[in-house]
């Protein structure tokens, strides 16, 4: 089973509108709502694509429990912990105006909250896989991954960890399945710029001398590239496509290496996998469906 962890998940609000302008009242011509946060992302996608999985976080007031009835409705099982204070976080997303976005805090998540997740990591073992994926409240210390991964080193699971700078770099002693920094993000950890393939390569590899084992890069309309842990390196250009919306890209490419990973054990078909989803859902005005994904990745094949 596929397990995923979303920390501070969010009501995504998106609106369009016809022009946009400081200290005016600005109306909207069109309105999505959907259940958001990278460890959500990767769940909806895995479903799309038929992989069952379990969707674990914590959720707070009306606004969790619209994101619960959400993700119910989606199909996806889901297992979250409810906090009695505060309100899960509504993240306003400017549609037509370049990724421009307003988000939410969050509640506070206390001690005794982390210790009923830790409850329920507990029930993993050999086989399973755990998604790490996203920013935290800042109510969690930095080491809240790491701190995860320590304690089921032992049990046999697969970790995949999808976040920035300490959250990423605390867990690679735990030598994680899968990694999956940005280019801007892999530049950031090693104070360089990384605007082609092929100088991510040898800042990948550096990462997983510290410890992982698959480090997939994503890079926007520069495609991706992946050091695998066979020492293999793939790479492939941004299939040819509209870019309609980037929000949830890189969460659909991490379920797509999944998906692709769980099927055939294969490091290239999960790879073409990955760019196919994040792909799929870049050029969709919602994430990735199983066909729209299918498409893309007999483009790719062929490419």
């Amino acid at each position: 089973m596929i397990y995923t962890v979303t920390f501070n998940p969010s009501l995504d609000y998106i609106v369009s509108m016809d022009g946009f302008e400081m200290g005016r009242t600005n109306r909207t011509t069109g309105e999505q709502m959907f259940p958001g946060g990278k460890g959500i992302n990767v769940s909806i996608v895995l479903g799309n694509l038929g992989i069952e999985n379990t969707a674990l976080g914590f959720t707070a007031g009306f606004t969790g429990e619209q994101i619960e009835r959400e993700v119910q409705r989606m199909g996806l099982l889901a297992d979250f912990i409810r906090i009695d204070k505060g309100l899960s976080r509504i993240n306003v997303k400017l549609k037509d105006y370049d990724g421009t976005e307003i988000n939410g805090m969050g509640p506070e998540i206390g001690q005794a909250h982390v210790d009923a997740l830790y409850q329920k990591l507990e029930r993993l073992g050999a086989e399973d896989v755990l998604v790490l994926a996203g920013s935290i409240p800042k109510s969690l210390p930095d080491s809240i991954y790491s701190d995860i991964l320590a304690r089921l080193q032992t049990k046999g699971v697969l970790f995949v960890v999808d976040a920035t700078k300490d959250l990423l770099l605390n867990v690679l002693q735990y030598k994680p399945f899968l990694i999956k920094p940005n280019n801007h993000e892999l530049g950031e950890i090693f104070q360089v710029t990384l605007d082609t393939r092929e100088a991510v390569v040898p800042y990948a590899k550096r990462l997983q001398e510290k410890g992982a084992q698959n480090v997939l890069v994503s890079m926007a309309g520069q495609g991706a590239v992946l050091v695998d842990a066979l020492g293999a390196v793939h790479m492939l250009a941004a299939p040819e496509g509209k870019l309609v919306n980037a929000v949830g890209a890189g969460d659909s490419m991490v379920a797509g290496f999944l998906a692709g990973w769980t099927e055939k054990k294969d490091y290239g078909h999960a790879f073409r996998m990955g760019i196919s989803a994040g792909s799929a859902s870049a050029f969709s005005e919602l994430l990735a469906t199983r066909q729209e994904i299918e498409q893309i990745y007999a483009a790719v094949k062929n490419s």
